[in-house]
């Protein structure tokens, strides 16, 4: 079944050092960003303080869509931001419950 949906990965590169205004805003880029999980749009969110470095999987109709939803990210201006269009995406499901026979 396709969806006409792409998966993108997208590398956010933190500013050094992290300045007041932008430790001011990581709650409404939290918000934002679980948001988008809830839509099914962030597929994945990593975040390394130690290599300044950020990851999401978004999933998008277009590079378009993408852009808009990176754009929407309070935090996004003032980090660097590399995009590469996944081939696929596997994961499991790490707060799915198992299913049990019992």
């Amino acid at each position: 079944m396709d969806t006409g949906l792409t998966q993108y990965m997208v590398v956010f590169t933190l500013p050094q050092p992290l300045t007041e205004e932008f430790i001011s805003r990581i709650p409404q880029q939290r918000q934002a960003v679980n948001r988008l999980l809830h839509e099914g749009k962030i597929l994945n969110y990593a975040l390394s303080l130690e290599s300044s470095k950020l990851w999401a999987v978004f999933s998008a109709h277009s590079e378009a869509e993408l852009m808009e939803l990176v754009s929407s990210l309070p935090l996004t201006d003032y980090m660097k931001v590399h995009i590469s269009e996944l081939t696929f995406f596997h994961s499991a499901n790490a707060f799915a419950p198992a299913f049990s026979v019992n």
